[in-house]
């Protein structure tokens, strides 16, 4: 890897793009290096996972509008709607809308956490909205877009988004997250269509410039825009793309002005990051970095319910608020401020609050799990389950504190010593007193039960099930497995369809569109 030192230059530097980081990353998508069997591998996985979520997240509200924005503007060639037939085809930009929203709706695919959080995985939606829109048009070169290029492209944006998570603190700031999707997209299509540094430099800058935006999306209480929000940077990150593509130009330099992105958002003029990138040549991995979910809830939740569901089975009477005092969750400075009692929002106590705000609740996920052994993705944050009078009582006994020991574990570069998990301290009403801790979920690739193919596959069935019928889950499975070797005419094929009765019964929006 190379490090790349980003600072804020005053306008009279002049500092040359080549030095900027947007034209770094416009470098590594640009780098024609061969991707690795484990990292097309993971591709893979993660196309089935993002799949399995939005196809769990079809009938949802915010899913349904996305949908019918999406349909107001056909294309051809175009590209697919999840849960629709293969031969309705939107403009890719709008596919990419639709699609990345039911793949985030239900906060249910992977994550990487570091300097800031992310949902790398939505990289996907939009570069293969752009792949089947191509439909096996030549590139410049002559190049025709299938499986292997996709793969490619998904690897780019991976590798950018995790790459910049890895050194730039968004959050600190409170600015969202997708203010590092946007370049992240715009990076993967570069490389998808081949573009030159030059485009890709004007694409990326643009893209960022437009996707910054404040955290208040994922604050008190939360609402549908959650699931909008990567969607719309991805969407905004192909129509930056081609505007690049069309010759127009980009604020510059973007990160690194005087009124730049580090000079005003982040931290001001004496900013300083060391960016780590791919060198020339060498094989874009961030992928392999990544984690995907169990369960369906902020990541930072997810080896607390496991340890929770451990706690139910070995010590039921943590489930019984009559014989908790208190439980106290001593976690990392993230978790503490982000889902737990540090962020200081009333609504994460609210047994009346939305299902995004439940969802980065650890106070309420801890108790729920802790009474149910299990953790569902529609049952567990059911008004009827979040109101129940037991859960209620327990729920106010769950605090977190920060715990310097495991906000240094969350910050760690080691992946054997980086941990996301906690300690919960449970007193009983007979003063004595339980103390469990868990370092990461059991499905992280560090934990008791690793998720592999094997798990991908069980994880899109189950969520598959009631949804799609049975012989168009397993169409969409054997395709999907044999992404690298997919020529461009079968791109189409990487999508579900849903039985038209389960949609029709989905009330229809309507907007302006």
């Amino acid at each position: 890897m190379i490090t790349h030192h980003l600072r804020v230059h005053p306008s009279a530097d002049g500092l040359p793009r080549e030095q900027q980081l947007a034209w770094r990353i416009a470098e590594v998508a640009a780098d024609p290096v061969a991707v690795e069997p484990a990292v097309e591998e993971m591709v893979v996985n993660r196309l089935i996972d993002n799949m399995a979520v939005a196809t769990a997240a079809l009938t949802r509200a915010p899913v349904a509008a996305a949908r019918d924005q999406a349909l107001a503007h056909p294309s051809a060639p175009g590209a697919t709607v999840v849960g629709l037939e293969g031969v309705r085809r939107v403009s890719p930009e709008w596919a990419a809308w639709a699609n990345g929203t039911a793949v985030r709706e239900l906060d249910f695919h992977d994550t990487f956490l570091a300097a800031d959080y992310s949902h790398p995985g939505d990289t996907i939606a939009p570069v293969l909205a752009v792949a089947q829109h191509l439909l096996g048009r030549p590139l410049p070169g002559g190049r025709r877009v299938g499986g292997t290029e996709l793969v490619r492209a998904v690897a780019t944006g991976y590798e950018v988004q995790v790459d910049l998570v890895r050194a730039i603190s968004l959050h600190r700031h409170k600015i969202d997250h997708v203010a590092h999707l946007g370049p992240a997209v715009a990076a993967a299509l570069g490389t998808l269509l081949d573009l030159d540094p030059v485009t890709t430099f004007h694409a990326v800058g643009q893209a960022l410039h437009t996707t910054t935006a404040t955290r208040q999306s994922r604050k008190g209480e939360i609402s549908t825009w959650k699931a909008y929000a990567p969607a719309f940077a991805a969407k905004v990150a192909i129509e930056a793309v081609d505007r690049a593509m069309r010759g127009q130009t980009s604020p510059t330099p973007i990160y690194e002005g005087e009124d730049g992105v580090l000079a005003w958002l982040l931290d001001g003029p004496g900013s300083r990051y060391e960016v780590p990138l791919p060198a020339p040549g060498e094989p874009k991995r961030a992928i392999l970095d990544t984690y995907t979910k169990e369960h369906s809830a902020e990541y930072q939740s997810q080896a607390l319910i496991d340890l929770a569901r451990r706690l139910h089975r070995e010590h039921p009477e943590v489930a019984d608020p009559e014989r908790v005092e208190q439980i106290v969750i001593r976690t990392s400075h993230h978790t503490h401020h982000v889902i737990g009692s540090g962020a200081n929002d009333p609504q994460k106590y609210d047994p009346h609050a939305s299902r995004e705000t439940l969802d980065h609740s650890i106070p309420y996920i801890v108790a729920v799990a802790l009474q149910d052994g299990a953790w569902h993705h529609v049952d567990s944050y059911a008004p009827e389950r979040a109101s129940r009078p037991d859960t209620v009582a327990l729920w106010q006994k769950v605090t977190t504190t920060e715990d310097p020991a495991w906000t240094r574990r969350y910050h760690a570069t080691d992946p054997a010593e980086k941990a996301f998990g906690g300690r919960v301290e449970v007193t009983f009403t007979d003063g004595r007193r339980l103390v469990e801790e868990i370092a990461v979920a059991d499905a992280h690739p560090l934990g008791a039960r690793p998720f592999a193919r094997e798990q991908y596959l069980g994880k899109f069935r189950t969520l598959a099930a009631g949804v799609l019928e049975e012989a168009e889950a397993e169409r969409f499975l054997e395709v999907a497995q044999r992404l690298p070797g997919l020529g461009p005419e079968e791109l189409g094929a990487l999508t579900v369809t849903a039985p038209p009765d389960l949609l029709a019964a989905v009330a229809p929006t309507r907007g302006i569109f």
